[in-house]
């Protein structure tokens, strides 16, 4: 077997932003691209000699073959084991717990996560550490500086390996040892979950719909769900994973699993549905006619989690990211324990994780997820839910009339202008970052603005500091707007504004959230001049 040292140059870009590096796949398929910032994670990391790592990813088109790649150089850099879901194909959440049940080095994640996929869509690469979770900021850091100063790769000339058998060969001296991709976590979440109890709600006659969107939980899903729990057959839909994702796009939101949507808003909708995204770390989950934001999804979690086995203790604290809404933080006051603000990115989350200072944690782009693994993790926010609806014996509108009369609603919304072109998304935060100071005190509309600020968190367990994390706009009441500028988009930029408002009174609870939120909108727009610095005159989506 032939090891060889091909010398390269650096490559612009090669920035990761909140979960990995991601760019259009024909990209990643350019010479010496995907080789160079591998070769940057294997020299960021301290090296590879002698260790063992996790590779997998959502299946998505060209996995197979950077698989292949990576597997290659890891064996020139010495590696001693690479252990790869069959296929090539692991869930996130399912990396995460491969790596800590195995105490590898960490693992390389090959996933855009909710972005499209396709040979003209979206690719990306990540590497996450041996707790399981995200690279920190400063082993980022070290691997962004290896891409500005990089002179050659190391790979290996070799036949592909086999990734579709299940079991050990040898690629050079490093092995490589194909698992079962679903086994595992499937008896992980056997342990944290009462299946006992979630069979029986079942088996009377309970009805449930899940949309794997032609992503990588289909055969989580249908694994878990069917086989397991015993659901109907064909309880999971859009469960075949696809390279282009069914040609759709694997956002678990209601604009773009409308299938689900539809249904779970017709007539006779079942009693429960859910959705996943393309690498099964995002979860969505409605109720007959009813959507529940991620917000108030993390908020029902923490409030009932006590249901499920691995939480009858309580909880250590919660955690969400800034521009969740505050609804797990009148949880979390209520139950007298902590709960923390941080950035975006689940990276935040992991020290506290670690620290034992938490036990679940959430981001309003529709990820929740416990200290089980250092994920965000889908199909374990669905099975707490059942769970919770099991144990309960409560539909999904009592269990969130009641959260609502117990801790106030939050109404929330995210806009979200996409691919806008870079100086006219930048010019939008420049401009409220000149104001930031004269802003509190004016009066928008019938809002009243409290405070603004641009977020900076400082890490309660290792000191770290990130600035420059998101522009916040409160308003007497308890209203406020947030603005980001998306690290997960492969061009342009997304502009995010998120919007919330809290209502107490009773009379208040039952509004449309779109309605409810108006003046906030109107004076966030205003304040901003988002349209007339865009020329966008609605958002491409609102969730």
């Amino acid at each position: 077997m032939q090891h060889d040292t091909v010398a390269t140059q650096p490559i612009a870009g090669q920035q990761p932003g909140t979960s990995g590096l991601r760019k259009k796949t024909r990209v990643f398929m350019e010479p010496h691209y995907l080789e160079n910032y591998v070769q940057s994670i294997i020299d960021g990391i301290g090296g590879v000699a002698g260790k063992t790592l996790v590779v997998g990813g959502d299946g998505r088109y060209f996995n197979d073959r950077a698989i292949q790649v990576i597997l290659r150089m890891l064996a020139a850099n010495g590696a001693s084991g690479a252990i790869v879901g069959q296929g090539g194909v692991l869930s996130t959440p399912a990396a995460s717990h491969l790596i800590r049940k195995r105490g590898t080095a960490g693992g390389f994640i090959l996933s855009a996560s909710h972005n499209p996929g396709g040979i003209d869509a979206d690719f990306g690469l990540k590497f996450n550490g041996p707790n399981g979770g995200p690279a920190s900021e400063a082993v980022n850091a070290k691997i962004v500086e290896a891409t500005k100063t990089i002179s050659a790769y190391k790979i290996v000339t070799a036949e592909d390996a086999d990734l579709g058998t299940i079991g050990t060969s040898s690629l050079g001296e490093m092995s490589v040892e194909i698992v079962d991709p679903v086994s595992d976590y499937a008896a992980l979440m056997e342990e944290l979950f009462d299946f006992d109890k979630i069979r029986t709600l079942f088996a009377s006659g309970f009805r449930m719909r899940f949309d794997a969107m032609h992503a990588v939980t289909g055969p989580y899903a249908k694994a878990i769900l069917e086989d397991r729990l015993g659901a109907a057959e064909g309880t999971v839909i859009n469960g075949t994973p696809s390279p282009d994702f069914g040609g759709g796009h694997p956002d678990p939101n209601p604009v773009w699993a409308k299938e689900l949507m539809d249904e779970m808003y017709g007539d006779n909708a079942p009693d429960f549905g859910a959705a996943s995204d393309g690498d099964g770390d995002r979860n969505m989950i409605v109720g007959p006619h009813q959507y529940v934001t991620p917000s108030d999804s993390l908020a029902v979690l923490a409030a009932h989690a006590h249901r499920a086995p691995a939480y009858a203790k309580g909880l250590a604290g919660v955690a969400r990211s800034m521009p969740t809404s505050a609804a797990v933080d009148r949880v979390a006051a209520a139950q007298g324990i902590e709960c923390f603000e941080t950035p975006t990115g689940w990276k935040f989350f992991g020290n506290l994780l670690d620290a034992g200072r938490v036990t679940l944690c959430g981001e309003e782009s529709a990820g929740t997820g416990s200290d089980h693994v250092r994920e965000k993790d889908g199909l374990w926010a669905v099975l707490l839910w059942l769970n919770i609806l099991a144990e309960s014996g409560q539909s999904v509108a009592e269990i969130m009339e009641a959260l609502w009369r117990d801790y106030g609603r939050c109404y929330y919304s995210r806009y979200d202008y996409e691919d806008v072109e870079t100086e006219k998304a930048h010019a939008v935060m420049d401009g409220l970052r000149a104001r930031l100071d004269t802003l509190p005190g004016t009066e928008v509309g019938d809002l009243t603005v409290n405070f603004a600020d641009e977020f900076a968190y400082d890490d309660p367990v290792d000191g770290a500091r990130a600035t420059g994390q998101g522009i916040r706009i409160g308003f007497e009441g308890g209203a406020r707007a947030v603005f980001r500028l998306s690290g997960t988009g492969t061009q342009g930029a997304t502009i995010r504004l998120y919007l919330e408002r809290l209502e107490t009174a009773p009379d208040a609870l039952a509004q449309a959230p779109q309605e409810a939120l108006r003046p906030v909108v109107e004076a966030a727009l205003t304040i901003s001049e988002l349209k007339e610095l865009t020329g966008r005159k609605e958002p491409d989506v609102i969730t």
